[in-house]
């Protein structure tokens, strides 16, 4: 399947820098990090050097407001992985040349399922629903051993997607339930494995067909035991008609295995407010899950009044409990800058990219604040620049006061180059993407 954009990526590394620095190969229609010679050091020894890198300095301002971002260029240095040094431009130093581009903090998509997709295969568009997510439910259990057989390759198709739009990391849902057992994730683990110089991740294991619905509990308890990152969960009083059993197993499993949580939540009723007050109340009888606790999508929020809306979000801001939503329109608006006016943490992802749920998903986080943006009028200067954290998993380059805090030396050397002069523009225009640094390695 052919990724948006690939023929302007394939032109930017042909007429770029990089191949007067040495581009000795690069595999046709793939994503692998191209092997880079310069003088005697390659890529394998952990250095690279870039100029003309563009970074925002500052903010510019008229009568107290922002009217525009300030850049430089600079001269970036990596080491192992790290941001060794950031100094002023030397444009004719022995370096990479980012040719003014804007470097910016490499992308998160902290929601995503790709251990089950058509992405990469043949096109199916979704068939209309019947039965609700228990109908889902019977139609994973139907065609998930098909999918199966060769997920792992579709996972690392998607990827590829993922960071042709500038993404680095991901967290992914994988299903843990009778049909698929432990499968989706070895096959999604194996996928993960061939992309780890270019690519990381954490895991959630996800009961996609209820705790006790289909008795995914042996499942669960026993990839707890495993390399996964986080305890999901799905819908506890629709799928498994009872809220506090399905919570107290996900917690205590949770709790037992030191793993954080991260359930979907759909339910929009007094069902929906529930799981969230009561997920609440158990965060803060342990303490330990603050910081570690996520309700995915958590629809309610949008159904509710101001005051109450109000009231949940000051209780999540407390017990540290974050919201990954997908950004959703239509009928269904998320009260987001309440949200982030209450200091609850906000992630985004795509969620769905082709699959039986959805095959809107871009791959592109980017679209994600874009659509953020526009939906809450995020239009100035300083709005579209803070829009920005949804992508990058609340990392900016410039504070609230204009000042500069990314990057730093010693950060993870993850970035983005993008064809645009400012992260506001970025957002506003979806930018293009130019190449991706993960962990000190090029990814394109």
């Amino acid at each position: 399947m052919n990724t948006s954009g690939n023929i302007t990526r394939k032109d930017f590394i042909k007429s770029s820098a990089l191949a007067m620095a040495g581009l000795t190969t690069l595999t046709s229609g793939t994503m692998n990090a191209a092997s880079l010679l310069f003088e005697n050091e390659t890529l394998s020894n952990g250095k690279l050097s870039f100029k003309n890198v563009r970074l925002e300095t500052g903010f510019q301002y008229e009568e107290g407001e922002v009217i525009s971002t300030q850049t430089h260029l600079f001269c970036v240095d990596i080491e192992n992985g790290k941001i060794k040094s950031i100094t002023p431009n030397q444009p004719n130093a022995k370096a990479i040349d980012a040719k003014g581009f804007l470097m910016l903090p490499a992308f998160k998509d902290m929601h995503i399922h790709l251990d089950k997709t058509y992405y990469g295969d043949h096109w199916q568009a979704v068939r209309k629903r019947t039965g609700g997510v228990k109908g889902m439910i019977a139609l994973e259990q139907k065609i998930l051993p098909e999918m199966l057989k060769n997920s792992a390759f579709k996972a690392e198709k998607m990827i590829e997607l993922l960071q042709s739009k500038g993404t680095s990391f991901a967290r992914s849902h994988v299903n843990i339930e009778p049909t698929s057992k432990l499968d989706s994730l070895k096959n999604l683990q194996r996928a993960l494995e061939n992309k780890k110089k270019t690519f990381g991740a954490e895991l959630v294991a996800f009961p996609q067909h209820g705790v006790f619905y289909t008795d995914s509990v042996p499942y669960l308890k026993e990839v707890a035991a495993m390399d996964i990152d986080f305890i999901g969960g799905v819908d506890p009083y629709t799928i498994d008609g009872a809220i506090e059993k399905t919570i107290d197993f996900t917690v205590q499993l949770a709790l037992d295995h030191d793993k954080g949580i991260d359930i979907h939540l759909h339910e929009s009723g007094e069902s929906g407010l529930k799981t969230v007050e009561y997920l609440i109340n158990k965060v803060n009888e342990n303490p330990s899950l603050k910081g570690r606790t996520y309700l995915s999508h958590c629809f309610v929020l949008g159904k509710l009044e101001k005051p109450k809306q109000e009231a949940i979000a000051e209780k999540l801001a407390a017990a540290k409990i974050g919201i990954v939503s997908t950004i959703p329109f239509g009928g269904l608006v998320m009260p987001i800058p309440l949200l982030y006016q209450y200091g609850v943490t906000v992630l985004t992802g795509n969620d769905s990219i082709v699959d039986h749920w959805n095959t809107f998903g871009s791959g592109s986080v980017l679209q994600k604040a874009n659509l953020m943006a526009q939906l809450y009028g995020y239009s100035t200067e300083f709005l579209l620049s803070r829009s920005l954290k949804l992508a990058t998993g609340n990392v900016l380059p410039l504070d609230d006061n204009g000042n500069q805090q990314w990057p730093k030396k010693g950060d993870d050397a993850n970035m983005v180059f993008v064809n645009a002069s400012c992260s506001a523009e970025a957002v506003s225009r979806i930018s293009l993407i130019e190449s991706l640094v993960h962990q000190g390695t090029i990814v394109f």
